[in-house]
């Protein structure tokens, strides 16, 4: 194999994986899962069944469960990989087929939020980790999913005082196994370093290509059909998943609203500099803020390709 994951382990991390919710984030787990070994048995769940008879096409589990109460028997460890709305519904029907010392994980955007709706409705004899892979694309599904997804990407630990040792230590074998990059944190601090990194971004996409949408008529279709460069990235962001991102904006409420007024100050700032031709202090913003882009390549978070690495028309084939 040459996609940069390794070999596959010699012996399973866990024997029996549950995947409730096949998106983009649960299919790719399935995927480096059978391709690194890290379970004996994968079994997936999800509430559509479309989704689920996909599924069983792509040949992404061993089993695909009918009900999310059969997928977690005999489980010892289950990803939550719905919208972060839905973890507490969730975790609230399977709580009484988990097994003791089973192992519940997530990989929701937001955190705080998640551990107050998740961990008060699961048993006592159970653990929970929190955790967050920071990798995704605008596609959804089952179908968009791939091994490689969290390869050299952070996922990030946001384990409460009161966690288990061992729990925490095969959470981040198996993340690390999945070809990414393990860090801790608080989750107060999480929902905060996250809102201006990806949720905040993602509302200034929306909000951009909204407007946009709404002066199509002004424009005769102009916007549109001058889409490309800054626009045009603009609607790749806003294309994302229109019910996770409900779900991360309404649960990530505080950070999102402090961070919005921090950017508000600022753009204030920068319409002063425009209205009294500032060019010094314009300057040196773009040069700041270029140097962040180029920072960003330097740790491997991104590529230096021309559209950002994104794939051309000839490349799908």
């Amino acid at each position: 194999m040459t996609d940069g994951l390794g070999p596959r382990l010699e012996t399973p991390l866990f024997e029996q994986v549950t995947l409730i919710g096949i998106g983009l984030i649960g299919s790719s787990l399935a995927r480096v899962t059978q391709r690194k070994g890290l379970a004996t048995r994968i079994v997936a769940y999800d509430s559509d069944p479309d989704v689920r008879a996909q599924v069983e096409r792509l040949g992404l589990a061993d089993v695909v469960a009918p009900s999310a109460e059969k997928a977690v028997q005999n489980a010892d460890l289950v990803l939550l990989c719905a919208p972060v709305g839905a973890m507490g519904a969730i975790a609230k029907t399977i709580a009484p087929h988990l097994a003791p010392g089973t192992i519940v994980s997530d990989v929701g955007s937001v955190k705080a939020a998640v551990i107050q709706s998740v961990a008060s409705r699961l048993p006592e004899n159970v653990h929970f980790v929190p955790a967050h892979p920071v990798a995704g694309t605008e596609y959804s599904g089952p179908a968009a999913g791939f091994a490689t997804l969290f390869l050299n990407r952070w996922c990030i630990l946001t384990p409460t005082p009161e966690i288990d040792a061992q729990a925490l230590a095969r959470i981040t074998a198996f993340w690390t196994a999945a070809g990414a990059n393990v860090e801790m944190m608080k989750a107060t601090h999480h929902d905060l370093v996250l809102a201006i990194t990806s949720h905040v971004p993602h509302l200034i996409a929306y909000n951009i290509v909204g407007t946009a949408a709404d002066l199509e008529t002004v424009t005769q279709s102009e916007v549109i059909k001058f889409s490309a460069g800054g626009f045009r990235d603009f609607t790749r962001i806003a294309s994302s998943d229109p019910t996770m991102w409900r779900d991360i904006f309404l649960n990530n409420k505080p950070a999102v609203i402090e961070m919005l007024g921090r950017f508000t100050e600022d753009l204030i700032a920068l319409q002063r500099m425009i209205r009294h031709d500032d060019g010094e202090g314009l300057f040196n913003l773009f040069t700041r803020t270029r140097a962040i882009r180029r920072t960003i390549i330097e740790q491997g978070q991104e590529t230096a390709a021309p559209d950002f690495g994104r794939r051309q028309p000839e490349d799908t084939e």
